[in-house]
């Protein structure tokens, strides 16, 4: 059985798999029974989030966004009597496609808040609003962010 630090880095690893697999769902599924923090203090579900996905994320004819999440430099502090955990980590995102070459497109961090049910982690909430770099999102994105 791993450690929890390799758990709850596993589940951040198993996010970017996900996402630029074009697994939505998948990806949502994970949050299953976490809130995401996205903008101010709205707070959405799995539901919500895969649905803010599904709309406006562009999937290509190979099914993918065409991107690569690099999640790095993360903090675990897990306590384990009480089965929690907190990780502050950053994200940056590359894209590439046919005239687009291969170049970071946004970055920011993630604080993301996980909790052990039945020995296993999960997350149980996500700090999803704090993006800090904005590079050319027109082909990532079917909106603007600012």
């Amino acid at each position: 059985m791993p450690s929890s630090e390799t758990a709850i880095a596993n589940l951040l690893g198993r996010y970017a798999e996900l996402m630029d697999g074009g697994d939505f769902t998948g990806a949502a599924e994970l949050f299953r029974h976490a809130k995401l923090k996205v903008r101010g203090d709205d707070l959405i579900d799995f539901n919500g989030v895969r649905a803010i996905w599904e709309e406006f994320v562009i999937r290509y004819d190979d099914g993918t966004p065409r991107t690569k999440h690099v999640i790095t430099n993360p903090i675990i502090e897990v306590d384990e009597a009480a089965g929690a955990a907190i990780c502050r980590s950053y994200y940056t995102v590359f894209q590439q496609l046919e005239g687009f070459p291969l170049q970071p497109i946004i970055a920011g961090r993630y604080v993301d808040h996980f909790e052990r049910v039945d020995g296993a982690w999960r997350y149980s909430y996500r700090d999803y609003s704090l993006t800090e770099l904005l590079g050319d999102l027109s082909r990532h994105l079917r909106m603007e962010l600012t």
